[in-house]
């Protein structure tokens, strides 16, 4: 962290002390940011799990981010890495192994006592769907027309195209969900080292940076042409602070 974020973020914690008491006594209104589960409530349960879903919505969060991945049968699961470690250590590639023995045994954890197996891409939409939450969906790595249609074809038939918002660093991904899904929100996901994200605005395009990345010209340049700025990833007060006062519309965090 750069010293001058640093002071930013120290400022803006300050900030956000003096307008919570203010709003106490009739402060100005407060902006609606919606907070999303990264990965699900990653601090407490194992990422992008059944579980990390569920405790999303019982935390109170109003979105939860997730990632998708497909394996070599075609099952759409929510997973971070390329490959998954099992309960007996054994490493598998998603893209090289069917469900079953991506499922074979449960995750290896030290979240929980309980096991957890790897979750699909269905079930994260159903836990949604049942908690009226936002569906961060993001995808890795490349992904075809076809791959890209059903994954918002099965999202529009379990839940809705209205709560869920695409996420990639890939733009071909973006550009094949809008010419399929011209309706559907999209964001650039952007971080440090990434170029041009100015390209979203020929095609409509949101962005979710890291915070240490976006600034407040990037978050106008946005917000004036009607589109929306999430960021990632806010895990202490300070930072989360200091992402409130940006006036951004989404922060994404394990933690909160």
């Amino acid at each position: 962290m750069t010293v001058s974020l640093f002071f930013k973020m120290l400022t803006a914690f300050a900030m956000s002390i003096f307008t919570a008491f203010g709003g106490l006594f009739g402060g100005g209104e407060q902006m609606k940011i919606c907070m999303i589960a990264h990965r699900g409530y990653s601090s407490k349960y194992y990422q992008n799990t059944e579980l990390a879903f569920k405790g999303a919505a019982q935390h109170g969060s109003g979105g939860a981010e997730t990632d998708i991945r497909v394996t070599s049968d075609g099952v759409y699961v929510t997973n971070h890495n390329s490959s998954v470690v099992l309960k007996d250590g054994t490493e598998l590639e998603v893209a090289d192994h069917t469900f079953a023995e991506l499922t074979a045994q449960p995750l290896k954890q030290y979240k929980t006592l309980q096991d957890v197996y790897l979750c699909t891409y269905k079930r994260y939409l159903e836990i949604m769907k049942e908690n009226n939450m936002i569906c961060f969906i993001e995808l890795k790595g490349d992904f075809n027309e076809e791959q890209v249609k059903e994954i918002f074809d099965m999202a529009a038939e379990v839940y809705s195209l209205d709560k869920c918002i695409l996420q990639s660093f890939n733009f071909d991904n973006l550009i094949r969900a809008h010419e399929l899904f011209p309706d559907l929100r999209i964001m650039l996901t952007y971080g440090s080292g990434d170029e041009g994200y100015e390209r979203c605005f020929d095609y409509g395009f949101s962005i979710d940076c890291d915070y240490n990345v976006i600034t407040e010209e990037m978050i106008e340049q946005f917000h004036s042409r009607g589109l929306e700025v999430g960021v990632w990833t806010a895990n202490d007060p300070v930072s989360l602070a200091y992402c409130k006062s940006l006036g951004v519309d989404y922060i994404e965090s394990d933690v909160f």
